[in-house]
């Protein structure tokens, strides 16, 4: 029963979407277990940037299914709209995408109320999505899911009640309109007909796919340290991206797992709001965003930008399980002539064991660095390990060295062809 989970192990935007793309040419299926269309996955297919929000990124091989689990909150607008690109762009989707049924759905009020909230004094710095609000009704047991859809009764009854408190939220709180029921009824009711062969039960699916031998692949959005549980609350996102979160999140046993492999960037970048020890607010930073093009796929947001924390990465290895890491972005540092690599840190000037998930501890976290020699070459074009510079090799293994755990993929460049697999 194989089954291999990639992970993002830091803030998310480490470059996971063409990672999972690189495997699934040697994968059957493809499953995103969590999150919602607030992450953007970017591949390049064909010299054309592409970026997913809610399909997994394996869609561009035809031998590919893919899989939104039950642990994705589906957004009915982006997902159409998602298909539609994909469709246009001479790939043929057919039966080769499985949707959970019991996956909740971002309703209209969900986008609404995520937007108000954040005007308020505290913001966390969300997409704006409505992916938080959803998840706050699945777990008040009040979400409508996909299978809802198949009875409007059932479904005029559960929007009834739940616009009965989101309506008085609105119109006594924030001041706005009051959302009207049959109106999303039928807006949602016309989605239901155009995903109703997509629809099954994919826990049953892919557990009878994995008893034929078949390779699966769970893809998360987002980053360890965003994860809800063990992430840098409460700047995270609002499911479990960790590994963990893929059992539950497509419904399949621990014991299918086979493989776990983390996608490190080779510097660090964050969104929003929240705690970032190695944070660049100077030049260097602003370098680092240009170069890298770290700008949010999904929002267009500037990313905030550091140097590598191998601190805050140990721990997202431990708690993931990782066998192997996955180098993204390493061409964005050939400009540099100096590297550092953040290795510990200290509070109030006392070095500390482990990395601490509590935002005052973080807020007077001071990072601690090792510095490295930049190899100031163009490593774009380079198909092997033992080409590279030797200061970008020493980088390399200095990074294995400092978390244990062997790097399998180079990636030198955005393309397909531009990733380096070691042995």
């Amino acid at each position: 029963m194989p089954v291999t989970i990639i992970v993002g192990t830091q803030w998310g935007d480490e470059g996971k979407g063409k990672i999972v793309d690189q495997i699934s040419k040697n994968i059957n299926i493809v499953a995103r277990y969590q999150g919602g269309a607030n992450a953007g996955h970017t591949i390049i297919v064909d010299e054309k940037e592409v970026v997913l929000h809610l399909i997994p990124s394996g869609i561009f091989h035809p031998h590919v299914t893919c899989v939104i689990g039950n642990g994705v909150v589906l957004d009915p607008v982006a997902l159409m709209e998602e298909i539609k690109m994909i469709e246009s762009l001479g790939v043929k989707i057919g039966n080769r995408l499985r949707i959970s049924h019991n996956a909740h759905l971002i309703m209209p009020y969900h986008k609404l109320l995520d937007s108000l909230r954040e005007q308020s004094s505290t913001k966390i710095g969300t997409t704006g999505r409505g992916i938080g609000p959803a998840y706050i009704d699945k777990y008040m047991r009040t979400g409508i899911r996909v299978v809802d859809l198949l009875d409007r009764n059932t479904l005029r009854e559960k929007l009834i009640s739940n616009l009965e408190e989101k309506n008085k939220l609105l119109k006594n709180i924030y001041s706005t309109k009051e959302l009207d029921v049959e109106e999303i009824i039928r807006t949602y009711q016309d989605f239901d007909k155009k995903i109703d062969s997509y629809v099954t039960d994919t826990s049953q699916f892919l557990n009878n796919e994995l008893r034929k031998g078949k390779k699966v692949l769970a893809e998360g959005a987002q980053g360890s340290l965003l994860d809800v549980d063990h992430g840098t609350y409460p700047f995270v996102t609002s499911s479990n991206p960790t590994s963990g979160g893929a059992c539950t999140g497509l419904g399949i046993p621990p014991t299918s797992v086979t493989k776990i492999i983390g996608i490190v960037k080779a510097y660090s970048t964050r969104v929003g709001n929240g705690p970032f020890p190695t944070e660049l607010e100077n030049k260097i930073g602003e370098k680092l965003r240009s170069i890298g093009h770290e700008f949010g796929a999904t929002t267009g947001r500037p990313r905030r930008c550091g140097w590598l924390d191998i601190f805050s990465l140990n721990y997202s290895l431990k708690i993931n399980g990782v066998d192997e890491i996955a180098l993204t972005k390493l061409d964005v540092l050939s400009s540099f002539e100096e590297i550092l690599i953040c290795t510990g840190y200290k509070v109030n000037g006392k070095m500390i064991a482990n990395f601490p998930t509590d935002i005052r501890t973080l807020d007077n976290a001071k990072p601690i660095f090792t510095s490295f020699k930049g190899w100031r070459d163009d490593i774009t074009g380079i198909k092997k390990f033992i080409l590279l510079p030797k200061e970008c090799r020493k980088y390399i293994r200095a990074i294995e060295k400092l978390t244990n755990t062997k790097i399998t993929f180079v990636s030198v460049g955005p393309r397909r062809s531009q990733t380096i697999i070691r042995k």
